[in-house]
């Protein structure tokens, strides 16, 4: 778990990094064109000559008046006009640091492209549910989870190089790809190797570290302001990993459900002698194959009339998850308070929201948490609608028990959906609905587009999909103490309810359930 868990640290940045590459700062058009007939201007003497000023009183930060062939006295006399969008470039305050806004001129008419890269990356978050949960289903979760890595760091790393934005785009997209990869790999890996008792804690405590690199996001987009160091900063470190090829081990369900016996049961001993446990060898020999079990594929989710009806859910709650997780996530620079710190609430809230679901899961059951905490995340954007723009403590307020609740959701959702998928096609149940929350990624930042038409529609749209799906899932079926399934022919999971001596020694040894042909 701890293994699975180290990649995550650094998943925040690659997920919200870029709100703090461009933050928006003072701009105006370049206008050194009345330089050549005027030289000895003083900077202020040349704004007030070349550029209109707004109703405010503030100059333009997108317009110019349009250049003219005459002295500069005539100009001084007489003014001018005529107006025009900037043609050559803007200026920036001299002491900023480079930014991803001020080396690519992301403002005026290109301000539009900081979202739409944000929904790029989401693009790569799809395709990479598309592509690499059903791969692991076929070739395994290890050689997934260990290509997702490489991946991150090269493309992650070869971000900070670009010469044009474009580039940078693409670049990003791979990035999602590899994100994705990680994160539907950690999930079956975490659900596959534990018990059933223990496996909510197993993957929540997995996604405690993405709250801890919350709040390092924080720290580290505060003190390097340098978008490019930043960038290196925040990606180099999954270089560190490379050990993970001699010491992370295949998942030994899967391995099982693949016929590959021999190499389960050596994963086994070794996990036993770790722990310093012995598996009685007349129990380890009965560890065969189901001869039923085959590849499952993306149709089987919809063959079945329980399987189709867990995917459409699951997919809408997934979907629900994670456009108000983004459109809250991505709008922190919009609440009117120190991006920072709100980013450092943001981080320190997501922390107790999944260390909280591992105690709600086991008092209440997935289905009622997964219900509850997405009706309560939509009604705190819902809200949020209503509070007047004067007000930017309460609407961070607000946000803040949104990420909360949003968070505690999305956790509840990945535990939720590796209950309810069998093994066979858990990784392709996943991809499809984690393929579902990454189309909402992608919306989330060209909805918060629609803040330009009135500021309450963007938290409007955040709002209702989460109570939506929310009062879906009281349709989903319970999962709390279950068996994991493994082949498409079982309607629900079963009960672990079994007898007294097999129970004790799931508690110790319970790698595949080795007493479960017993």
């Amino acid at each position: 778990v701890l293994f699975l868990s180290l990649p995550l640290l650094l998943n925040p940045f690659q997920m919200i990094g870029q709100v703090f590459m461009l933050v928006d700062v003072p701009h105006h058009c370049n206008t050194s064109w009345i330089r050549a007939i005027g030289p000895n201007l003083t900077e202020e003497e040349q704004l007030n000559l070349t550029l209109p000023r707004d109703a405010n009183g503030e100059y333009e930060q997108c317009s110019m008046y349009s250049p003219v062939d005459w002295d500069l006295s005539s100009i001084m006399e007489y003014g001018l006009n005529a107006t025009e969008k900037c043609s050559s470039g803007w200026v920036y305050p001299s002491a900023q640091p480079p930014s991803l806004l001020t080396e690519f001129d992301l403002v005026c008419d290109r301000k539009d492209l900081n979202d739409i890269s944000e929904s790029i990356y989401m693009l790569g978050l799809l395709l990479g549910a598309i592509i690499f949960g059903p791969l692991s289903d076929r070739i395994g979760r290890r050689p997934i989870f260990l290509i997702s890595i490489l991946l991150q760091c090269l493309f992650a790393v070869g971000a900070a190089f670009v010469p044009h934005f474009y580039v940078y785009m693409a670049f990003r997209c791979v990035v999602g790809a590899s994100v994705s990869g990680i994160l539907i790999t950690t999930l079956a890996l975490a659900t596959e190797w534990v018990g059933v008792s223990s496996r909510p804690k197993a993957v929540l405590i997995s996604h405690c570290f993405v709250a801890v690199g919350q709040m390092l996001l924080a720290g580290l987009s505060y003190g390097i302001r340098n978008w490019r160091l930043l960038e290196i900063a925040g990606s180099a470190p999954m270089f560190a990993l490379f050990f993970y090829i001699w010491v992370l081990p295949e998942s030994a369900r899967w391995l099982v459900t693949k016929g590959r016996i021999e190499e389960a049961k050596k994963l086994l001993q070794k996990a036993a002698s770790i722990n310093k446990r012995t598996i009685p060898p007349g129990l380890l020999e009965q560890l065969k194959p189901e001869t039923q079990t085959k590849s499952g594929s993306t149709l089987d989710l919809f063959r079945k009339k329980h399987l189709w009806k867990l995917t459409l859910i699951m997919s809408c709650a997934w979907f629900s998850d994670s456009l108000v997780y983004y459109g809250l996530s991505l709008s922190v620079t919009s609440f009117g308070l120190d991006i920072y710190l709100t980013q450092l609430a943001f981080g320190a809230v997501e922390l107790p929201a999944r260390f909280c679901c591992i105690f709600l899961l086991q008092w209440f059951g997935r289905k009622k948490t997964q219900a509850a905490l997405l009706l309560l995340s939509g009604l705190m954007c819902l809200t949020i609608t209503g509070i007047p723009e004067d007000q930017p403590v309460a609407t961070t307020v607000l946000a803040i028990i949104g990420k909360f609740t949003a968070t505690a959701s999305f956790s509840t959702s990945y535990v939720y959906a590796a209950e309810l998928f069998p093994t066979v096609i858990r990784q392709t149940g996943v991809g499809l609905c984690s393929m579902s929350a990454r189309v909402a990624g992608i919306m989330a930042p060209l909805i918060r587009l629609l803040g330009q038409y009135h500021r309450a529609i963007p938290m409007a749209i955040f709002g209702s999909a989460p109570v939506v799906g929310g009062l879906l899932c009281f349709l989903l079926p319970e999962t709390r103490g279950t068996e994991l399934v493994d082949n498409t022919g079982t309607a629900a999971p079963q009960s672990s309810r079994r007898p007294e001596i097999l129970s004790k020694r799931d508690t110790t040894e319970d790698g595949v359930d080795l007493e479960k042909d017993v």
